[in-house]
């Protein structure tokens, strides 16, 4: 039942006093979702749990017979779907009604210098169990998840013996049933603490900085603690990204913004302006916002060569100066190109600039002129078959001559010349591929669907719906199911009643 938290909490910490730059609601409707899943996970991990032996001694009258059950092990399970609340202020509160169980094992018994021994069959019926989990955060600022409460109760069981002298040792099983019971009560909420506890102990290792590519650092560390109320849990999350250089925060800060719950997805994302200004910034001071173009960069198809002659329309002393020369062009941003989100629509203002050079014979480059390109670029975006996919206009473009070395010149015709070439050749790539869409990342097998993508006043928002999948592809929400409890061909009933 815990699924969906694992992915909202295993990668968290704490960073208080700032402004968290991603939210993220767990709404009930997604809790709901994740104890569907966590039926599953309950019945895998309750077919694997090791069963410590049984000792014991019952008196029949007569004297006492002592007995050993070993070997047992779980053969069959049948887990009700757990119900699952938010518990406000605490955590998480699960109670699982009708809990069926089936176990074999081994039995010994030894009465004075009579031993006996052979195999059994227990189940064990309608197991009440209430779990109360707490989420918080420990000192040193990690997540933490505790045990609050644990209560369990067992309702009827039937239990036979094989082997040995069973037929007559069968008729002292009620004696002792209470006994199994108790022992089986007493051992319920201890398992569940300690899947708490290794979970927590989980959390408490896990890393909150991710590298992403070989450029940048994502931090995702808490910036509050876990705020839950009667219908959600919700997340506030540092979001900033650092260069791998150096560890330098932006000029800039993270502002407040307020993501709304939406009750009918399961899950609400919330990422600000500053998530992505500050990925911008990261490449900036590291100096990658640059690139060299040369004319082997240039289509084959094309008229227009990277080269003094084909500049001579536009700069009509360059040739003159330097006949005939290759050039080759640095293209950078002089300043922190900034994005902005608007209602429905995202603007990024570039502040770039344009170094030229001659290639001369000796391979050495020649300064040319340096020109300032600010350009405005505006669009939109939306998620669609798990990608995301958008559209991108160029809104403004403006040229000027910052300095030259071959003489002032005119930079009307040049700048028309580089927003067309813009438009038809940088834009029109940039829109192919983000019509084809961009992959959205997955985490532990956790798919959006039917994500509802919308561009606010600083932030973007994402309402969704999730699917837990195998490594197969196949929806664990689909997989759900309930063991009958079966052994040699013969369903179990409750035949004695505790």
């Amino acid at each position: 039942m815990l699924s969906l938290l694992i992915l909202l909490l295993n990668l968290t910490n704490h960073a208080f006093g700032q402004n968290p730059a991603i939210k993220a609601i767990l709404t009930n409707k997604g809790l709901q979702y994740g104890s569907h899943i966590g039926a599953d996970w309950m019945q895998e991990k309750i077919g694997s749990v090791i069963i410590p032996d049984v000792r014991g001694g019952v008196d029949i009258g007569i004297g006492t017979v002592h007995y050993v059950l070993d070997g047992i092990s779980v053969s069959g399970c049948d887990v009700p779907e757990p119900s699952v609340e938010f518990y406000e202020g605490v955590g998480l509160k699960a109670v699982i009604s009708g809990l069926s169980i089936s176990m074999s094992g081994n039995w010994h018994t030894r009465f004075g210098i009579i031993t006996d021994g052979g195999s059994f069959d227990l189940a064990v019926f309608n197991v009440d169990v209430t779990s109360v989990v707490q989420i918080g955060s420990d000192p040193s600022g990690h997540i933490s998840i505790s045990s609050k409460n644990c209560d369990a109760k067992v309702g009827e069981a039937s239990i036979n013996f094989h082997g040995g002298a069973s037929l007559i040792f069968q008729p002292f099983v009620s004696l002792f049933h209470h006994r199994i019971k108790a022992i089986i009560e007493e051992r319920i909420c201890p398992l569940v603490e300690e899947h708490v506890t290794d979970l927590e102990r989980h959390l408490a290792e896990m890393q909150v900085s991710f590298k992403v590519n070989s450029a940048l650092v994502l931090d995702v560390p808490l910036t509050n603690s876990p705020l839950v109320d009667s219908i959600s849990l919700g997340l506030d999350l540092k979001g900033e990204f650092y260069s791998v250089q150096s560890h330098t925060d932006p000029p800039f800060k993270a502002e407040p913004f307020h993501l709304a719950e939406d009750k009918g997805h399961m899950l609400s994302l919330g990422l600000s302006e500053f998530t992505v200004n500050s990925a911008s910034y990261a490449y900036f001071s590291a100096g990658l916002l640059q690139a060299q173009i040369n004319d082997s960069m240039i289509p084959k198809t094309s008229p227009f060569r990277l080269n003094t002659t084909s500049f001579g329309p536009l700069i009509p002393q360059l040739p003159k100066l330097f006949p005939n020369m290759l050039m080759e062009l640095q293209v950078y941003a002089r300043d922190l190109p900034m994005f902005s989100f608007q209602a429905d629509k995202l603007t990024m203002e570039f502040p770039g600039a344009v170094k030229a050079f001659a290639i001369q014979p000796n391979a050495s480059r020649t300064p040319l002129f340096k020109l300032n390109v600010d350009s405005i670029f505006s669009g939109t975006i939306r998620i669609s078959e798990e990608k995301l996919k958008g559209l991108v206009e160029l809104s403004n473009f403006t040229l000027t001559l910052a300095s030259s070395e071959v003489g002032t010149f005119q930079t009307a015709a040049l700048e028309k010349f580089m927003k067309l070439g813009m438009k038809i050749s940088v834009l029109a790539k940039l829109n192919a591929k983000l019509e084809e869409g961009i992959v959205l990342p997955t985490m532990h097998h956790i798919h959006l669907v039917n994500p509802a993508l919308k561009i606010q006043q600083g932030f973007v928002s994402i309402a969704s719906d999730l699917d837990v999948k195998s490594g197969e592809g196949e929806s664990l929400s689909e997989g759900i199911y309930h063991y009958r409890l079966v052994r040699y061909g013969k369903v179990y009933k409750a035949t004695v009643n505790m």
